[in-house]
């Protein structure tokens, strides 16, 4: 890339991040879209404005080769998306992207298979996180962003904010899930999150600004996965509730 193509394209890149803010996308969805934009300028060494057809198609050809449908299909939609907004031009549509129809049936986890799963966590912050997204059904995002304000402890609801869609919503609260989390907040009294971050210690939580990191929490659900030998994808999972009073009283949490 030129010095003055890397100008060119930089200059985009901003007009494309501030759109995306404008229209109100979703976090996940800004960073997608964003990231779709930069891989894309890196293919075509910069040159975005003037791109063909039969370029488009090479591209994505080659991106079906690296990475899933799910990929090719973000980079389709941010590009779409910078061709409406910054570039103001016509989009041309590669026709010969069309993601196939699938539908997927969640793997289901068994009480017994969560109650591993809790009893393999050796950190008590992750065991009480997976414990919670499971007893409430929650995504890995919704766990994260609890706030204490959210815990309704008199109607026995969770305010879930800002969720799929960007959508509120409210969450049955199982007593024994609400004691469990008491009994978890005691210890870190964090006056915003229910899962601070980790990073200056349980002794430090209190003081955490931001709630746990979606990386760690990932990173230990591999491995505690793979330590089970357990080939289920957790954190896609939203299942019944498993007793939490046996899981405490049993040192499972």
């Amino acid at each position: 890339m030129t010095p003055s193509t890397e100008i060119k394209f930089n200059n985009y890149y901003a007009r494309h991040c501030q759109h995306l803010k404008l229209k109100g996308l979703q976090p996940k969805t800004i960073d997608a879209y964003s990231r779709a934009i930069r891989r894309i300028g890196e293919y075509f060494q910069g040159h975005l404005d003037d791109l063909t057809q039969d370029q488009l198609v090479d591209y994505f050809h080659d991106l079906l080769d690296r990475l899933s449908w799910s990929a090719v299909k973000l980079d389709l939609y941010g590009l779409k998306f910078f061709y409406t907004y910054v570039l103001q031009k016509p989009w041309v549509n590669v026709l010969i992207i069309k993601p196939p129809r699938y539908t997927r049936i969640p793997d289901i986890v068994t009480v017994a298979e969560a109650q591993q799963l809790f009893m393999s966590t050796r950190h008590l912050s992750y065991r009480v996180f997976y414990f919670t997204i499971y007893s409430l059904g929650l995504r890995l995002g919704e766990g994260l962003n609890l706030k204490v304000g959210d815990i309704d402890a008199t109607r026995m609801r969770v305010h879930i904010r800002n969720a799929k869609g960007n959508k509120d919503r409210l969450v049955p609260l199982p007593l024994n899930t609400l004691r469990v989390l008491r009994q978890f907040w005691a210890l870190h009294k964090n006056p915003i999150w229910v899962f601070p971050n980790r990073s200056r210690g349980l002794k430090g939580a209190y003081l955490a600004e931001s709630p746990l990191d979606r990386g760690g929490v990932q990173k230990t659900m591999g491995l505690v996965t793979a330590e089970m030998e357990l080939k289920k994808r957790f954190l896609a999972i939203r299942c019944a509730i498993v007793m939490p009073h046996i899981c405490w009283n049993r040192g499972l949490i």
